[in-house]
């Protein structure tokens, strides 16, 4: 008997893997959506906590590369985020119903805000003292999440020179960000391709 190819004992697997069904997915986004506070960079560790710790539905190595990927695209991160690991699990109708999930409950509570909240709670002593508040604590849930990314996504001195002399450069000097990411990304690239090289691979 023959033995398989690699790429015909990937083909069964994934024949053999069981689709994620989309009702989850819509409620695993909704339920992300309703209740994360403080914007998309806030919500990519609990989309990688549910994603690839509780569901199993991704590879930590899959979600870093998809976290990479929407560095590099414009639009909302979360939803970038929401359409790419849901699209990777169900193809495009796993996307939509994602981006469906995550940005309904923000759509419903703005529409009502604006429509019947805003006017009346507008220039409100209280509703601005507790606007002032929640900046601090918006701030410290963004900076959580970069800590935590970071602890998985550096992993070498390259990568932690790279952070150091890039965050500096956007902070320090006001250099753009999409620059930013194409000079850590040539400098990887090259890194990486004389690395190999020096192994003969």
């Amino acid at each position: 008997m023959m033995k398989k190819t690699e790429n015909e004992l990937e083909a069964q697997t994934e024949e053999c893997t069981p689709l994620v069904p989309l009702h989850q997915i819509f409620i695993v986004f909704l339920k992300i959506g309703a209740f994360t506070f403080g914007g998309g960079y806030v919500m990519l560790p609990i989309i990688q906590r549910e994603l690839v710790s509780c569901k199993n539905w991704l590879e930590s190595e899959e979600f870093y590369d998809i976290l990479v990927l929407i560095q590099g695209l414009p639009g909302p991160v979360a939803l970038n985020c929401a359409l790419l690991t849901a699209r990777k699990m169900r193809g495009m109708l796993g996307g939509v119903v994602a981006a469906t999930g995550v940005i309904l409950p923000s759509l419903i509570i703005i529409i009502s805000i604006a429509a019947f909240l805003f006017p009346v709670i507008r220039g409100t002593y209280y509703v601005e003292a507790a606007f002032y508040g929640i900046r601090p604590a918006v701030t410290a849930l963004v900076a959580a999440a970069a800590i935590n990314m970071g602890r998985d996504l550096i992993r070498d001195k390259l990568g932690l020179f790279l952070l150091i002399i890039l965050f500096f450069a956007g902070w320090w000097i006001g250099i753009h960000p999409i620059f930013l990411l194409l000079v850590g990304g040539f400098t990887g690239w090259i890194y990486y391709y004389h690395y190999r090289e020096g192994d003969g691979e």
